[in-house]
């Protein structure tokens, strides 16, 4: 029995048809917790045992975890709430269910950065880190899926995209760093989830093809689009205020803050990127498919 947390998220959504696919074939059952059932495709649900709710919930995590051979967990993001407990203040109940139902196996979402100069200066991967620490505790077996930023934040750019051209963040702009998209995140996970030979704790990084600048990025979606693209650096106590402006809680935003600041810093780079760190889909590749039409189609 797999259970899996945030089926319908970015990387849940593609996660569940890989297992889907895969699962049965090897005698796995499939169990999800989903606040919103109705959320989830018809041929998923035809293939899965829902359990309703949150997984922060200890009721939840209590009925999703008996039986449980393995679980992915992903934490949603809250900006309401501090960093810390944002993270591991939302899995403590399930950490008491995976010791109380003796689960063996756990692939978490994480972040790159331990073991570098500032990760205990990173904002919301240090309480990251903190989460992974506090899962590994439990005595599972666990891997924590090191990532760096996802292609897929982009997508929030599209309307700036579309009608100025212009995207934004906080690093500079010739700072190479990995970059992946979250299918091959949740590649990784399924690989993991399904042949469980592998004990204690690790982590492991999924880098993308290879590393790039916010003007390598630049240079492609001016490829892609056909029309230019440029970049604009965000200063750091801009982006503080005008998320605090929108209600985030200061905390929160102030963990963002300190997390952008250590990927400018070098947080992303402390690995090196082999054959077992590497994944395939490149960002041309996810541009033409996800963000060219997300972009044109306004």
């Amino acid at each position: 029995m797999i259970v899996i947390t945030a089926p319908t998220g970015n990387i849940g959504r593609h996660l569940l048809p890989l297992l889907l696919e895969s699962a049965p074939g090897r005698g796995e059952k499939l169990r999800v917790i989903v606040r919103d059932p109705a959320r989830l495709p018809d041929a998923v649900r035809e293939g899965v045992e829902v359990v309703t709710g949150s997984h922060g919930d200890a009721d939840v995590v209590d009925r999703a975890f008996e039986g449980a051979d393995a679980v992915f967990w992903l934490v949603p993001p809250d900006a309401s709430r501090p960093p810390r407990d944002a993270f591991s203040g939302f899995t403590g109940p399930a950490a008491k269910a995976l010791v109380t139902h003796g689960v063996g196996h756990v692939v978490g979402v994480s972040a790159l950065g331990r073991g570098t100069p500032v990760a205990d200066r990173a904002g919301l991967v240090t309480a990251s880190f903190a989460l992974d620490d506090l899962i590994a505790g439990t005595g599972v077996a666990y891997r924590a899926l090191a990532n760096p930023s996802f292609f897929e934040n982009l997508l929030e750019e599209a309307g700036s995209l579309r009608e100025k051209g212009v995207f934004t963040d906080t690093v500079a702009a010739d700072r190479r760093a990995p970059l992946v998209a979250v299918a091959d995140i949740a590649a990784v996970a399924a690989g993991l989830l399904l042949e469980r030979s592998w004990t204690g704790s690790d982590s492991v990084p999924v880098l993308g093809p290879r590393d790039l600048s916010p003007e390598d990025l630049a240079r492609i979606m001016t490829e892609q689009f056909g029309r230019p693209v440029r970049y604009e650096r965000q200063p750091l106590d801009e982006l503080h205020t005008t998320l605090v402006g929108h209600g985030l809680h200061e905390a929160f935003v102030q963990g963002l803050v300190d997390m952008k600041r250590a990927k400018d810093e070098g947080l992303d780079a402390g690995v090196l990127r082999t054959s077992a760190t590497a994944s395939p889909t490149t960002f041309e590749e996810w541009c033409a498919r996800t963000l060219r039409p997300a972009v044109l189609a306004g």
